[in-house]
């Protein structure tokens, strides 16, 4: 392994060290309003941009989530604790997830937990999942180092101009198939707790020739 390709890996896997989540016990004790919400996201999670002027969430994409169920309404503008964990989960979600499949895997949580009893609400829901964030970036660190080693061993016989970009872009490719892979899991398994819709009336589709 040359220098340059050390301080790949090592920064890839410093980053990976550096990743946190909102914690229950950093979320403020009082309501919030808007703009008080957008600064604690941006505040939180600014390790996650990939550029300083990243926005975490805008007013906007809040007032859309409310709007479209994915997020109860804020009372008299006014955002809670639990407001804030969905708003989190939403925020990771978005990312791979259409809205659609947000509403079916946020909708069930939010009518029963939301403002549930004490020791049953968003709060014991976030803590059960974001408690795996430990053994879950261990095992992301040892499957990047194995993915990494395969894809520096492709690609020895390209021209020598050539290697180093073309070694890197066969980690993107199995980074990318993991992704894609885990994208699809998590679709069927959305399409599975939706319940199958009758199909519309109107015209046959026409046969395939």
């Amino acid at each position: 392994m040359t220098i340059d390709e050390k301080d790949l890996i090592n920064s890839i896997l410093k980053g990976i060290s550096q990743i946190d989540y909102i914690k229950p016990g950093d979320l403020p004790n009082i309501d919030l309003y808007m703009d008080q919400v957008t600064t604690f996201m941006d505040e939180q999670l600014s390790s996650t941009k990939r550029y300083p002027d990243d926005k975490i969430l805008t007013k906007t994409m809040i007032n859309n989530y409310a709007k479209n169920n994915l997020l109860p309404s804020p009372e008299k503008k006014r955002y809670s604790k639990e407001h804030l964990l969905v708003l989190i989960f939403i925020y990771y979600f978005k990312n791979i997830l259409s809205i659609s499949d947000i509403q079916t895997l946020l909708g069930p949580i939010t009518d029963k937990y939301f403002k549930g009893a004490p020791e049953k609400d968003m709060t014991y829901i976030y803590n059960e999942v974001f408690g795996m964030e430990k053994r879950q970036i261990e095992l992301l660190t040892k499957n990047l180092l194995r993915d990494y080693n395969a894809a520096r061993a492709t690609f020895d016989d390209a021209p020598e101009e050539d290697r180093d970009f073309l070694k890197n872009f066969s980690f993107i490719c199995l980074l990318s198939f993991d992704v894609y892979m885990k994208k699809v899991l998590i679709e069927k398994m959305i399409d599975s707790m939706t319940p199958e819709q009758p199909p519309k009336k109107g015209k046959k589709a026409p046969k395939e020739k």
